[in-house]
């Protein structure tokens, strides 16, 4: 079964985990998988990810993170989806709770958070959102 849009697949994954106290998640591996989980584990959002073979298909795994019980991630939205691409620049790029989560931007320089891009001058598609 060919799966539309990989990227919710994975931000999903990460809040369901996280609803049933699990300590880690897997699923299929991909660069962008990997960016992402990269930077999140960068902010302190995840514990940290390992990626495997296993018959040739490449697994992912996420280390979800807790604080006194809660899970660290409070809110994790996908903004772009294969129906409505959302493109900012670099100055319309989201301030997520007024500059205490993150919105992670896939730029030309690469995955990056919106702080980031701003700093590093660049625009690009807003993937997710993060608090």
């Amino acid at each position: 079964m060919s799966m539309t849009d990989p990227i919710a697949d994975f931000i999903t994954r990460i809040r369901n985990g996280q609803s049933a106290r699990k300590t880690e998640i897997s699923c299929q591996s991909s660069k962008l998988k990997v960016a992402l989980a990269t930077v999140l584990r960068d902010e302190g959002y995840i514990a940290g990810f390992a990626t495997a073979s296993e018959g040739g298909k490449e697994t992912l795994t996420v280390q979800l993170k807790y604080h006194d019980g809660r899970p660290v991630i409070d809110r994790i939205e996908r903004v772009s989806r294969p129906g409505l691409r959302t493109y900012r620049g670099k100055t319309a790029l989201p301030k997520v709770l007024g500059g205490l989560g993150i919105a992670i931007v896939s730029t030309s320089q690469g995955v990056m958070t919106d702080k980031q891009a701003r700093a590093s001058g660049q625009g690009g598609e807003v993937l997710c959102v993060v608090s």
